[in-house]
C-alpha cells in the first residue's frame, strides 16, 4: 500500500459507493491489542451505503458478531442481511417498524454497542439512546448538528458512564499519521498554525435523478437517491462549515486538543453562493423547478479557530464547486512544514535549498507510524484505503477491553460544534464566537492518547 491514499478511491468510497465510569475515559486501554476474545456484539442502526461499509469492515473481525440491524428501508435490511450470510455468519434480528425503532434496538441484552450511520439529524438522537441504555455508540460525522447537542453528548457520558467515539476515519489516514509522528518527533519544531478542511465536489451527491450512483439529473429530496434525499436541505437551510471533522480531527489529534490544548474562539465567512443553482441549470435547465431553490450555503466558507496553546487553525469548506478533491492540510511549526496538496515538505537546515520544496514522500516512509507498520495487510481491502480498519478496531477494543476509545465523547463535541458556531458568526457579520470548553477544565490535565 502507498504512503498516501489513492484519491479516486478515497472520493469514490467517501460518495457511498460501494456495493457492499468516568474514570475510564482517562484510562484508554491497548490499542489494537490482538486478543480476540471475549465477543464483541454489534448493533448497526442505518444500513444503506455507509452503513454497509462499516458493517463489511465489521465482519473482518472473528471477535465481533452482528446482532441486529435497523433500517427503515427494506433493501438496505435485505443488503445487510446478505452480507451476513455470504460471510457465513447468522442473520440479525431485524429492527424497521419505524423511525423509532432503534430505540427497541439499543435495549436489547445481545448488543454491546452501536454503529450509527444514518441522516446528521438522526446521530444524537440515536447516541443518546444508546448511551442511556449503557451501551457504547459509534457515530459517523459530523456527530452534532446543533451546539446543544453536543453538550447533550457530554452530560449524558458524564451522567452514564457510556462511551461515544465520533468515527473519524482520516485521524488514521496513513500520512496523517506518519505527520502525527512528525509532529510528536519534533520535526517541525513547536506548531503555530494549522490548515485543513473538506473541499470535495458534492454536486453529484448532493443532486441525482433517484437511481444508483453515479446517477445523474438535479433531484433532491424524495425523489432523489441516498444522501441527495436529506443532505442537500443543509445547504438551503444552513450557511457555515457543514462537514468540518474530516480535517479538523486530525490536526486537533497534533496539538492535544481536549488533552493539554484547547479551542477558545472562532470567526468564520462565506463566499456568495452560485455553485448548486448553476449546476442545476446547466443539467436540468432554468425551468427546472429546482432552479427557483435558494441555496443559503456559501459556495467557500472559511472558519479561523484560536487556541488555547496559540496556535491558529484555518479550515476551509468547499463542496459546491468544480475542484479535485482535497482536505487541504498544512501543519507549519517553527522549523518547517508540510503541505497536503503537492505532498511536498521544507525543514529549514534539512532540505536541500531554501526556496524549493522537497517531496514528502521519503519523509513519510521514515516516519510510517507503527500501527500502519503493523496492520498494513490486515487493513487491505477495507474502506478508505484502509482507514476504516483502524476506526473500526479501535471502536472493537474499547467495547472488548470495557475502556474509553481513544476519540471520544468531547472530541466529539468540539469537533462537531465548530458547524452551528460557524453558522453564528457568519450570521453576526464574521463575529468572534466562544467555543465551549466541553471537557469543564478537564482538558488541562487529560493526556493524548490516540495513536500513542
Amino acid at each position: 500500500m502507498g504512503y498516501l491514499i489513492n484519491r479516486r478511491e478515497f472520493i469514490r468510497q467517501s460518495s457511498g459507493v460501494l456495493a457492499a465510569g468516568l474514570a475510564s475515559s482517562l484510562m484508554p486501554g491497548h490499542v489494537f491489542a490482538q486478543n480476540t476474545a471475549p465477543k464483541v456484539r454489534l448493533g448497526f442502526i442505518g444500513v444503506g451505503l455507509r452503513g454497509r461499509d462499516h458493517l463489511h469492515n465489521a465482519l473482518a473481525f472473528p471477535e465481533v458478531s452482528i446482532t441486529a440491524i435497523c433500517d427503515i428501508d427494506p433493501a438496505a435490511i435485505a443488503a445487510a442481511q446478505k452480507m451476513l450470510r455470504d460471510s457465513g455468519r447468522k442473520e440479525a434480528k431485524v429492527y424497521s417498524k419505524n423511525d423509532h425503532d432503534f430505540e427497541n434496538l439499543v435495549k436489547s441484552d445481545d448488543v454491546d454497542g452501536v454503529i450509527i450511520a444514518t441522516p446528521w439529524e438522526w446521530h444524537v438522537p440515536m447516541a443518546l439512546a444508546a448511551m442511556n441504555a449503557r451501551k457504547y455508540a459509534g457515530v459517523e460525522v459530523s456527530a452534532t448538528v446543533k451546539l446543544e447537542e453536543s453538550w447533550a453528548l457530554v452530560d449524558t457520558f458524564e451522567k452514564t458512564g457510556a462511551h461515544c467515539m465520533i468515527l473519524e476515519n482520516v485521524c488514521y489516514r496513513r500520512d496523517v499519521m506518519a505527520v502525527l509522528n512528525m509532529v510528536r518527533q519534533n520535526l517541525f519544531g513547536e506548531i503555530m498554525h494549522l490548515q485543513c478542511g473538506y473541499q470535495h465536489d458534492l454536486r453529484g451527491i448532493k443532486f441525482n435523478d433517484g437511481k444508483q450512483p453515479p446517477g445523474v439529473g438535479v433531484e433532491f429530496g424524495p425523489k432523489a437517491f441516498s444522501e441527495a434525499r436529506w443532505r442537500t436541505q443543509h445547504s438551503i437551510d444552513r450557511n457555515g462549515d457543514l462537514y468540518p471533522t474530516h480535517g479538523l480531527g486530525p490536526v486537533a489529534e497534533m496539538i492535544n486538543i481536549n488533552r493539554g490544548n484547547q479551542f477558545l474562539y472562532l470567526t468564520s465567512m462565506a463566499s456568495k453562493g452560485l455553485g448548486l443553482h448553476k449546476y442545476i441549470v446547466d443539467n436540468g435547465g432554468e425551468n427546472h423547478p429546482n432552479a427557483k431553490v435558494k441555496f443559503k450555503l456559501g459556495d467557500v466558507v472559511q472558519t479561523m479557530i484560536k487556541c488555547a496553546n496559540g496556535e491558529t487553525i484555518l479550515i476551509t469548506h468547499d463542496t459546491n464547486s468544480p475542484r479535485p478533491y482535497s482536505l487541504g492540510f498544512r501543519v507549519q511549526g517553527t522549523n518547517g512544514l508540510w503541505m497536503d496538496d503537492g505532498n511536498q515538505i521544507y525543514i529549514e537546515k534539512v532540505s536541500k535549498t531554501n526556496d524549493e520544496w522537497e517531496p514528502a514522500d521519503p519523509y513519510l516512509k521514515k516516519y510510517d507510524h507503527k500501527l500502519w507498520q503493523q496492520f498494513e495487510k490486515v487493513a487491505e481491502g477495507s474502506g478508505h484505503g484502509g482507514m476504516d480498519y483502524f476506526v473500526m478496531r479501535d471502536f472493537v477494543e474499547a467495547i472488548k477491553n470495557k475502556t474509553a476509545p481513544p476519540i471520544d465523547v468531547y472530541d466529539a463535541a468540539a469537533w462537531s460544534a465548530i458547524s452551528p458556531l460557524s453558522e453564528q458568526s457568519i450570521a453576526q457579520n464574521s463575529a468572534s464566537i466562544p467555543i465551549p470548553d466541553f471537557t469543564r477544565g478537564k482538558w488541562k490535565t487529560r493526556q493524548p492518547v490516540f495513536a500513542v
